[in-house]
């Protein structure tokens, strides 16, 4: 438990400026400081090498937690395609390579999936959020959200893979739902739902 940890402000592990925002917004209700990495002088990245979004998580949150001496906070999400065996999994970021965009992350997607039927076109959202304290605290929480990849992409709100992703339940993508909605049932939505209520019960 954190009740032996002082905290003074939580670091948020990125510098995504919209996960940052994302994250902030999950997150309110905490009476902590929250910065991120945007805070803090550049360092260089660490190697995201696991195989796992948990080990990626575990893996960011060590890196800066020990660095910043700070409590830290860190997420590793992506998409699962059941239709080409899980990818891009762990490398959705740099589906089309390193440095790439969202457009072209997305556009490889697309040609992956020509020719596969709707029905067959199943997907999900996973983000699992990694909690480490200086002192050997870890804590790791998982949420995942189920649906399909559409035909083409739609819409304009989120970011990466929201415009290609339809949750179940809706016949619309991330990218065309109001952003309230997918702030209510995302996988990381979940993910940070689950950490909130863990931060609050442990410093309580």
């Amino acid at each position: 438990m954190l009740r032996s940890t002082v905290i003074e402000r939580l670091l948020i592990a990125t510098q995504n400026a919209h996960k940052v925002g994302e994250i902030r917004d999950l997150l309110n209700g905490l009476t902590l400081p929250i910065e991120s990495l945007q805070d803090r002088s550049p360092i260089q990245e660490p190697v995201e090498d696991q195989l796992t979004f948990e080990g990626n998580a575990l893996l960011k949150a060590r890196y800066y937690a020990n660095h910043f001496a700070s409590v830290c906070l860190a997420d590793d999400s992506g998409i699962e395609v059941d239709a080409i065996g899980g990818a891009p999994g762990v490398f959705s970021a740099r589906y089309a390579g390193e440095h790439c965009s969202d457009d072209d992350n997305n556009a490889k997607l697309l040609h992956e999936l020509v020719g596969v039927p709707s029905d067959a076109r199943t997907a999900r959202f996973v983000c699992c959020a990694a909690l480490k304290a200086p002192e050997g605290l870890e804590h790791v929480v998982r949420g995942t959200i189920e649906g399909r990849i559409a035909d083409a992409c739609f819409g304009e709100n989120g970011f990466g893979y929201d415009s290609l992703f339809i949750p179940d339940g809706f016949q619309d993508t991330f990218g065309v739902l109001a952003p309230g909605i997918k702030a209510g049932i995302s996988h990381r939505a979940q993910a940070f739902e689950q950490m909130k209520t863990y931060i609050t019960e442990s410093i309580a």
